[in-house]
């Protein structure tokens, strides 16, 4: 091998470097509380709506975005993200545009089960589903046919709101994917996230490349949504 003294080291693709140009800011907005979620429980493709806690829980959401210059809504078609959307269109007066790209996972036969339950009747099948992003659930999507998809659609946004604050309401995978992307990291990482119901996440993306991850599972906007209902609560007991 020649002598590389004096040569310029070309950067690897997680080495930091300052990036360039007006940020697209993407904010990650995981829809309100339902009732599988208050269960624990796999909530893919099933189509169902929030509970009164997660519609009060969208509109403080909603009042924490109002300010946030937001020039589009993107929502996964699911009823749950949709209903969270029309809050946030609401308070902030930007329109909502319907992006298949982010909806669920399909969890196929573990949709409407917790985790115990289809890890009791499926063991080898969960734990190959844990073990490799490409494996899917019986009859459902894997992680990584998740990762092309709503990678997809994060390109499509780019391209059209370049330089824009965008508000994607949308679940626990398609988020935990957009972050993953934004940080470099595996989809193996998407097992080591923790998203509570209507959290707020903001990944920035510079048109020269890098991204920057702000903030991730940010759920400071529901404490006045807890409180109000814990008053509301208190006020039909006395």
């Amino acid at each position: 091998m020649g002598d590389t003294q004096g040569e310029t080291q070309r950067p690897s693709a997680a080495t930091w470097v300052p990036a360039a140009g007006e940020a697209t800011v993407t904010l990650l907005l995981r829809h309100g509380q339902t009732p599988l979620s208050v269960e624990k429980r796999f909530a893919g493709r099933t189509d169902i709506g929030l509970t009164s806690h997660g519609a009060a829980q969208a509109a403080a959401a909603a009042a924490r975005l109002a300010g946030s210059g937001a020039a589009v809504i993107l929502t996964s078609p699911l009823r749950r993200a949709r209903d969270t959307a029309s809050a946030v269109a609401l308070a902030t007066g930007v329109p909502v545009v319907v992006a298949e790209e982010f909806g669920e996972a399909d969890f196929g036969a573990w949709d409407g089960l917790t985790f115990a339950e289809a890890r009791d009747r499926w063991p080898e099948e969960m734990a190959a589903w844990l073990a490799d992003p490409a494996v899917a659930p019986p009859g459902g999507e894997s992680i990584s046919a998740v990762s092309g998809r709503v990678l997809e659609g994060l390109g499509e946004a780019l391209a059209s709101y370049r330089g824009q604050t965008v508000v994607i309401v949308s679940h626990v995978t398609p988020i935990k994917v957009l972050l993953a992307h934004a940080l470099l990291a595996p989809l193996a990482s998407l097992y080591r996230m923790h998203l509570d119901v209507a959290c707020l996440s903001r990944a920035d993306w510079y048109p020269d490349g890098p991204a920057v991850v702000r903030s991730l599972n940010d759920t400071g906007h529901l404490r006045a949504a807890e409180g109000a209902e814990n008053a509301l609560a208190a006020g039909k007991h006395l």
